[in-house]
């Protein structure tokens, strides 16, 4: 029976020292050779490492809310019938459940299996039991699971800020003096100086990126837009309480920066602001450099600000008017030097469409459903996919049988996903997630979407299943978000974490908008 070990443990080795030393020294053995025996008994030290034994049973190591569904994945050469959740406290047996849909992987040469125990509902702490596999990892049933996460990883991006003190009242450990306050230059001439502080850090090297800014923000605003009441203004950040979303106080932050960004002879948006760590010293004080225009960048800045004037105008009119300029003015500078064929430009057009109701706009976007592999990319194209959405929650005029191919469009995607999902033996996309979540925070997105649009208890298990993945419930049991369970990310120096990742934690915050 297997029982896996909670951490690394280090076993002294001094009885099999013992043994190798002692037939060193048998029969025939010289007396100069006991004195090397003697002496090596004095002096060699080691400690034999155990390898990380992982368990066989396989669960959100967070934990579940009292009336969700609770799932855990069972697997190995022998499975058991049933199984026991137990109390963490006293190992007092809580639930019993059947071990069900057991299948056998050829390549891995084991069984899997699943176990529900979702009428488990009082709070606690617990893990599994299952004989011939063991426990666990232990884990929590409790209201505030998916609210503690939701603010930490909204949290992350105030964490993030460059330009400003971040105070210990509100970034805890996270505490540091303003970075990065001094006048860029221009890495095409360096006689150019420009004041591009503020935005968000997108790495350990403090490079801020426009285009993935414009991406991160866009996601934001298009969680906040299925569902705004899950974005509150409590969540611990300076402008909690001001009367807006934190969420938009926060793509504010960021805005803020993009626009000092954006050449003002051209309106292209520079790609980047990176430190120069060449000369050494402290990482917060290292110069910056800003990267030249990037028309990728420019196409998504003009998409972004037209969402975000869109939704802000009801907070800052004038403001909002601001961004919607400056979105316009991306735009012409990005039709002046790209082919307006680019799906980028599909995208741009749908947010600057919904925001003026401009013909121009449209008539793009009518160019695009002409297209004999609309529904191709549709399918495949990021752009695509969210000039599409944005184009079914406008209130501008729309073509009626447009959008119900769009609709048609946005299900068979999402039934893919469930279908999927639900043929895997981890209940997810993509097992190989673990090398590269971006594929199945993406599906999540999009069942995310459909979920707002036509409420659907299926699409709603098959995220929570993808967050139980994430945080445990997957072939290495680990934790890939947080670093506060048994096993995490941290265990392995390759893997960083989803919340260190602003792009894949924008993600993981649209997955869990709809969870809350």
């Amino acid at each position: 029976m297997f029982s896996y070990m909670r951490g690394k443990k280090k076993i002294a080795a001094a009885v099999l020292l013992a043994a190798v030393l002692g037939s060193a020294a048998g029969c025939g053995a010289s007396s100069s050779d006991n004195a090397l025996v003697e002496k090596e008994k004095k002096t060699a030290k080691f400690d034999y490492e155990a390898p990380v034994q992982t368990p066989n049973i396989l669960v959100d190591q967070t934990g579940f809310l009292p009336d969700s569904d609770k799932v855990v994945i069972f697997r190995g050469k022998e499975l058991p019938e049933t199984f026991t959740v137990c109390r963490l406290e006293d190992g007092e047996s809580c639930y019993e459940g059947e071990v069900l849909k057991k299948s056998f992987d050829q390549e891995l040469g084991v069984n899997f299996a699943v176990g529900y125990f979702t009428d488990l509902t009082e709070e606690g702490d617990y893990y599994i039991y299952a004989d011939h596999l063991g426990e666990s990892y232990s884990f929590s049933v409790s209201q505030t699971t998916i609210s503690d996460l939701f603010n930490e990883a909204c949290k992350k991006f105030y964490y993030n800020r460059c330009g400003i003190a971040l105070s210990e009242s509100y970034a805890g450990d996270n505490t540091h003096s303003a970075c990065h306050t001094s006048a860029a230059r221009l890495q095409e001439d360096d006689s150019i100086q420009l004041d591009v502080t503020g935005g968000w850090h997108m790495d350990e090297q403090a490079d801020r990126d426009t285009n993935v800014g414009s991406k991160i923000a866009e996601n934001f605003l298009l969680a906040y837009e299925m569902d705004e009441e899950v974005f509150t203004d409590d969540i611990g950040i300076p402008e909690s309480g001001n009367g807006i979303p934190d969420i938009l106080d926060e793509v504010r932050y960021e805005v803020e920066w993009l626009l000092k960004m954006q050449d003002e002879k051209t309106g292209g948006e520079y790609g980047a602001a990176i430190t120069d760590s060449s000369k050494g010293g402290d990482i917060f004080t290292y110069p910056v450099v800003v990267t030249p225009v990037s028309m990728e960048a420019t196409i998504n800045f003009a998409a972004m600000m037209a969402r975000f004037s869109y939704f802000y105008q009801q907070y800052d009119p004038e403001f909002a008017t601001v961004c919607l300029r400056a979105a316009d003015k991306a735009w012409n500078c990005y039709l002046m030097n790209q082919n307006i064929e680019d799906s980028a430009v599909f995208k741009a057009a749908a947010q600057l469409y919904r925001a003026t109701g401009n013909q121009d706009y449209e008539a793009v976007l009518n160019s695009f459903f002409l297209r004999k592999d609309f529904e191709e990319l549709f399918k495949t194209d990021e752009n695509v996919f969210i000039g599409a959405v944005t184009y079914l929650s406008t209130s501008q005029a729309v073509d009626v049988d447009q959008c119900g191919k769009l609709m048609k469009m946005l299900m068979k995607k999402s039934e893919k996903i469930a279908e999927v999902s639900t043929k895997s033996q981890f209940l997810v996309t993509d097992i190989t997630a673990e090398q590269d979540f971006s594929k199945l925070l993406y599906d999540m997105r999009c069942l995310t979407i459909t979920d707002h649009i036509i409420y659907n208890h299926e699409y709603t298990t098959i995220i929570e299943n993808h967050l139980h993945f994430l945080m445990g419930m997957n072939p290495g049991a680990m934790n890939y978000v947080t670093d506060s369970t048994e096993r995490t990310y941290r265990d392995d120096d390759s893997k960083t974490g989803i919340l260190n990742d602003p792009g894949n934690d924008a993600l993981l915050i649209f997955m869990l908008s709809v969870l809350r």
